[in-house]
């Protein structure tokens, strides 16, 4: 990004006059005067704390400008201040005039398991041929979004835009912000049921990527999914889709997994083998998402398969880490529900090892009433025989050990936790733990199990 704050008063209609300071440059905009970059425009939003408390902190850090919120009174006079009516309506409305401007194919990718792989893969198989930014991290939301398309380079050919939601309308609003070129559904499973209630009313939502789609665009969706088979009848757009059943566009062939990739083929190019550095089958079907993207954009076969084998991959969604002990340990940390972990335990339990597999997981948030079921549920993947000891972590999780107790499951290779206890679970694995086990950790970033990882992985001093 690099505008001018003349620019960009006129692209959001400020309502005061900023002829001062018109010609200064901006170069990002931050929302948390701590990652704050030094050209930023800050953006002072309403959250738990009033971000206009913390305007004066981002001109310290280094911010040429700041939206104001007109009800926010006085406005300061002797800094360049852009005021409007809502700092976060401005924030969308000058990312889509800056979309405009740029002018990059977008790709935009929702689901309820696997989006934030499949932008990583997608956005890996695009940059073999065009200037492509991706998603930061988690930004994936009304702010996040915006922040993605701002923080743009002036090159940029492709944009490929991770969406979540966990409400009617989310996605809607999103999709016609970016008004994709590609409109991408990974699956649908459980994930935020406690505000949807259903897997036909999630089903309904994640549609709502489709209400931005470009006349000429495509969907892209799953099509072993009969909730989304159902309702892509009534898009207009083309529409391609993968999954393991013969009557997909993209089918996977000769899948073979190993403790570090996975090695595919596909339907359309048999002599072609795909290789991706991840763990589990089910990140096929997230492959094959990024590869009809890529075909679709006119990506050549040859590039799909390089793409695809060298990702840039984001943080703790199942990535191998070395404990201190020697252990291995796969860190998938930051999301959680009961699809995801039912497909991380299919493919622990098929995992060569020398020592044990020991699987600690914490609660699986936004289930609402289903949870004590859907947690109670996961006891079915977890067998003695394939898994040494199980550590259960927060309130929703003693469904779980209970399940598992009724099932036979040793007691004294299960260990309770409360969400607080963190610290103890964390001594108590790394007491336990041995060079050749290879221990999993999962749960909804909320459960903060990534305080965890970093005690096992820590060297002492």
């Amino acid at each position: 990004m690099k505008m001018k704050i003349g620019e960009i008063a006129k692209a959001i209609s400020v309502q005061n006059d900023v002829t001062p300071w018109a010609d200064q440059t901006v170069t990002s905009v931050a929302f948390d005067t701590r990652q704050l970059e030094a050209g930023a425009l800050f953006v002072p939003l309403q959250a738990a704390h009033d971000g206009h408390q913390y305007v004066d902190n981002a001109f310290a850090n280094g911010a040429v400008a700041t939206l104001w919120a007109s009800d926010h009174q006085p406005v300061p006079e002797d800094k360049p201040v852009l005021v409007v009516d809502d700092p976060l309506a401005a924030l969308q409305r000058l990312s889509k005039y800056y979309l405009h401007k740029i002018n990059p194919l977008v790709v935009a990718i929702t689901g309820s398991n696997g989006k934030t792989t499949t932008k990583d893969l997608t956005a890996s198989v695009l940059s073999t041929q065009y200037n492509v930014t991706k998603t930061h991290a988690n930004f994936n939301n009304e702010i996040g979004v915006p922040v993605t398309l701002l923080n743009m380079n002036a090159n940029t050919e492709a944009v490929v835009v991770e969406m979540g939601m966990d409400r009617f309308g989310q996605l809607d609003k999103l999709s016609k912000l970016v008004t994709p070129d590609v409109a991408v559904i990974t699956m649908i499973g459980e994930a935020h049921i406690e505000f949807f209630g259903t897997r036909d009313k999630i089903a309904d939502a994640k549609m709502e990527i489709t209400h931005g789609l470009k006349e000429d665009g495509t969907l892209v969706y799953n099509g072993d999914e009969p909730l989304l088979r159902d309702r892509v009848q009534k898009v207009s757009q083309d529409t391609l889709t993968f999954g393991r059943q013969l009557k997909n566009d993209l089918y996977a062939t000769n899948v073979d997994t190993d403790d570090d990739h996975i090695e595919f083929t596909v339907n359309q190019w048999p002599d072609i083998k795909f290789t991706v550095p991840l763990v589990g089958e089910y990140n096929v079907d997230n492959a094959m998402a990024a590869i009809l993207v890529g075909q679709r954009l006119h990506i050549t076969p040859k590039h799909l398969a390089a793409g695809l084998a060298h990702p840039q991959l984001t943080a703790n969604r199942a990535e191998w880490v070395d404990g201190k002990a020697g252990e291995k340990i796969l860190s998938d940390v930051y999301n959680s529900n009961p699809t995801a972990v039912k497909d991380v335990l299919l493919t622990m339990k098929t995992l060569p090892v020398h020592g044990r597999r020991i699987v600690v997981l914490g609660d699986m948030l936004e289930l609402g009433k289903a949870a004590p079921r859907l947690h109670a549920g996961l006891a079915a993947y977890l067998d003695h025989n394939a898994f040494s000891e199980v550590y259960l972590v927060g309130s929703e999780m003693k469904s779980l050990l209970d399940k598992l107790k009724d099932n036979g499951f040793p007691t004294d290779d299960l260990h309770y936790y409360q969400a607080d206890q963190l610290d103890q679970l964390a001594n108590d694995l790394n007491a336990d733990v041995q060079p050749d086990d290879v221990v999993l950790l999962k749960a909804s970033h909320g459960i903060h199990l990534e305080n965890v990882l970093a005690q096992l992985t820590t060297q002492e001093k």
